[in-house]
């Protein structure tokens, strides 16, 4: 049977490898003497208005309020690190360089657990400072510490900036 089978197979192989294309070829030719559609002119350009930023002097929207005596940090007054205050150990690394690994919660104290670039594990509470631009902890919740630093404003002058610093994700539960 497969004696007999073989040879119909390859008979209708060759069958279908005709020569006869003229249909394609002509298909091609017809397609080719066609005229191209035409194409879309290009839109004109439009020129926008001009338009003047009158919100330079309020608060930035991205910024949590803050008391009116505060807001100004130009060089007469306003927010200033305290040169007298003994700097704190964890001052001495960059804030990317810290984590949260944990909080700590006893009947008189919130603490939060932070991981030094040496991975070792420090207990800061509110009111203690960390990173390398002044920065306060003014709260501490079970997922985050937040807190505010000083940085230079540019203009011999200092402006608070928040931060945060969130619990690492190998932490989380």
């Amino acid at each position: 049977m497969r004696k007999f089978l073989m040879p119909l197979v390859l008979a209708s192989v060759v069958a279908g490898c005709s020569d006869s294309n003229q249909d394609l070829e002509r298909w091609v030719q017809e397609t080719l003497a066609r005229p191209p559609d035409p194409i879309e002119p290009i839109p004109p350009i439009v020129q926008p208005e001009p338009f003047t930023y009158q919100a330079g002097n309020l608060r930035d929207p991205f910024m949590r309020p803050r008391p009116a005596q505060i807001v100004d940090s130009g060089v007469g007054g306003g927010p200033r690190p305290d040169p007298n205050r003994r700097r704190e150990f964890l001052e001495n690394f960059p804030l990317d360089a810290l984590s949260m690994v944990g909080t700590i919660e006893t009947p008189d104290a919130k603490f939060g657990l932070i991981s030094d670039a040496e991975d070792t594990i420090h207990r800061v509470r509110e009111g203690n400072y960390l990173g390398q631009n002044h920065g306060r902890i003014l709260r501490i919740t079970p997922v985050a510490i937040e807190l505010m630093e000083l940085v230079p404003d540019g203009a011999e002058g200092w402006m608070e900036r928040e931060a945060r610093i969130a619990l690492r994700e190998d932490q989380r539960g």
